[in-house]
């Protein structure tokens, strides 16, 4: 199931700052089009911090009845209680998997992250794919836990590593790799996860570029690496400007609604760009060819 490139969706507003359903819609039949693996809802491009509980269940079963595609639903939440609630009620949806980052509040230890992710791969019958995300969370979960946590729990299948560290990528595949899947979190890092050993990638620009990020993943798979190289070196300069330069969903979302996406603008405190930088990303769209 975790092979291929997966889409972090957005969660696309109205003027209002209401979920979209429509666009929603659309939009899945678009990566779907695009050649998109499968859907990551609910994850950080998701704004998944900002909606209520009502509206995370609602958009999963909005994009569950749009696609038969895999389909692994964010349920991070700061107490273990609340994700397991959420954990719950997203498998009753039909979710294929659950992808859980570590609480980002108070600042769990080593011990308390176990604890946390321990608790929740007992309770639930599950997939479960840890998602370290320092450049949110403010946490690099340990190699040690993750390993210790794969050990004991069969349904930990996977992880998303964002910390855009190919040598801890390495080390989580040396480690984990034949157990578990490796997916790369950052588009800067595909095809050096993917020659690796890693078996596919969750990445923010999937939104923008999404069937660059296939055909990269395709012409790795083909061995055409010459053409993947390429596509590595286009791709990274898309990730430098719209993930690493600016705010992250504020830019991806900008650059969707260039591309005819009609996603709006996040949702508050999350402002829309400034025109200069709404300028730079244009200027990157069109020397990337996606306008």
């Amino acid at each position: 199931m975790l092979e291929g490139i997966f889409v972090p969706h957005v969660t696309p507003f109205d003027e209002d700052e209401e979920i979209n359903m429509e666009i929603l819609s659309e939009l899945i039949q678009y990566f779907e089009d695009a050649g998109i693996s499968g859907f990551v809802t609910l994850g950080s491009n998701g704004e998944f911090p900002y909606l209520s509980r009502a509206e995370k269940l609602g958009v999963l079963e909005a994009v569950r009845n749009a696609t038969e595609r895999p389909l692994i639903a964010g349920v991070t939440e700061n107490s273990t209680k609340e994700t397991l609630e959420l954990a719950r009620k997203a498998w009753d949806i039909g979710v294929d998997a659950l992808l859980i980052a570590p609480p980002f509040y108070f600042k769990p230890k080593d011990s308390e992250l176990f604890a946390h992710y321990s608790s929740i791969a007992g309770k639930v019958d599950a997939p479960v794919i840890i998602y370290n995300v320092p450049k949110f969370t403010g946490i690099n979960i340990s190699l040690d836990v993750i390993e210790r946590l794969v050990g004991e729990h069969s349904n930990i299948i996977g992880i998303k590593d964002s910390s855009g560290s190919i040598g801890r990528i390495t080390e989580l595949i040396r480690r984990v790799g034949d157990e578990i899947a490796v997916l790369a979190g950052t588009a800067d890092v595909i095809l050096p996860a993917l020659m690796l050993g890693a078996s596919g990638a969750v990445v923010a620009v999937a939104n923008v570029a999404p069937r660059l990020c296939v055909e990269l993943y395709n012409a790795f798979t083909e061995m055409k690496l010459e053409r993947a190289r390429k596509l590595q070196i286009l791709i990274n300069h898309l990730n430098e400007v719209l993930v690493k330069r600016l705010n992250q969903v504020s830019a991806i979302k900008e650059a969707m609604n260039m591309r005819g996406l009609s996603v709006g603008y996040p949702r508050m405190p999350s402002l829309p760009l400034s025109e200069e930088e709404i300028q730079e990303v244009e200027r990157v769209l069109v020397e990337t060819g996606l306008l």
